[in-house]
């Protein structure tokens, strides 16, 4: 069965936190990601189904008038679905993107683009 994504999306090769802003604590580690949406590792618990403001640094992604080792990208996301994954605590989590500024969505596309990250 072929898969059919309308987004291409890359493989995280550099650990990547992910931050859920309302509670500023990490809540698990990229792993792959996509300009509408992304698979996370969940390392805390999260409610099905539920809406979340979530933050993620990318490295060589585009930075206002430069290039920055670590620019922010803050996203409003909806998890769409959870799976257990073969290490205790921790989930497979997927994330469709609800909300994202202009200039983060250009960073963002500029850094899938770039060739960081490895193609799915």
């Amino acid at each position: 069965m072929e898969e059919f994504r309308r987004a291409r999306r890359r493989a995280i090769q550099d650990p990547v936190q992910v931050v859920d802003t309302m509670t500023d604590t990490v809540i698990g580690q990229l792993s792959n990601l996509s300009e509408t949406g992304m698979l996370l590792i969940a390392t805390t618990p999260l409610v099905e189904d539920g809406l979340y403001q979530l933050r993620f640094n990318l490295r060589g992604a585009p930075h206002q008038n430069g290039y920055s080792n670590s620019a922010p990208i803050e996203v409003g996301a909806h998890l769409l679905w959870q799976d257990d994954t073969s290490t205790p605590g921790q989930t497979w989590s997927g994330f469709r993107f609800i909300t994202m500024l202009e200039s983060e969505l250009q960073q963002l596309r500029h850094w899938l683009e770039s060739g960081h990250g490895k193609p799915i």
